[in-house]
């Protein structure tokens, strides 16, 4: 990997400039959600991993002005060590600017992202939150538009861009957040 990140100091930053404890928590899942795909794409875990980690860093800071969200975080990225094809994948997350995603990670991104939203949604709903949570269970929630409404459902079916099949990328999902359910708090 072509670049000098260090999760450490990227969990710093984030401290320094995200407040919101459920969007850090959303940041550790998209980051779980990445390593796990990276693994299975046979691709660089940590690269994949610390992208999702860092894809929403300057949320905060952009106060909800999504023509800043991402340029601002690609920076942020840049200034902790990220590679050039890091950042594009969190440059291009935000369709907004209208950057084309290029790369399998730029696709990754872009799917897992609101996949952590659709599990986090769904794992909240039940008694034993992500423990007894299924992929059926999620599939059912995936379907119901009014349920997590700000999910992107397209945006999440994407996943088949990267060659996986909806129900996997799914099962794939929650299977990476099980991982790290303490430190989610779920």
């Amino acid at each position: 990997m072509s670049t000098n990140v260090n999760r450490k100091e990227i969990l710093a930053s984030i401290q320094a400039n995200v407040q919101d404890k459920n969007m850090v928590g959303h940041m550790l899942a998209t980051e779980a959600i990445m390593r796990a795909l990276a693994k299975k794409l046979g691709e660089d875990e940590d690269e994949w991993g610390l992208t999702g980690l860092l894809h929403d860093i300057d949320v905060e800071l952009v106060e909800g002005d999504f023509k800043s969200h991402s340029k601002l975080g690609a920076d942020i990225a840049r200034e902790l060590g990220a590679n050039e094809k890091m950042t594009h994948a969190i440059l291009c997350h935000n369709e907004t600017h209208g950057i084309p995603r290029e790369t399998k990670l730029d696709q990754a991104l872009f799917c897992a992202d609101p996949l952590s939203g659709l599990i986090t949604a769904s794992a909240l709903v039940r008694p034993d939150k992500l423990s007894g949570l299924s992929t059926k269970s999620v599939m059912k929630r995936f379907r119901e538009k009014r349920f997590a409404a700000g999910v992107d459902r397209e945006q999440v079916a994407q996943c088949q861009e990267i060659g996986l099949e909806l129900e996997e990328f799914v099962s794939l999902g929650i299977e990476a957040m099980k991982d790290i359910a303490s430190e989610l708090e779920l």
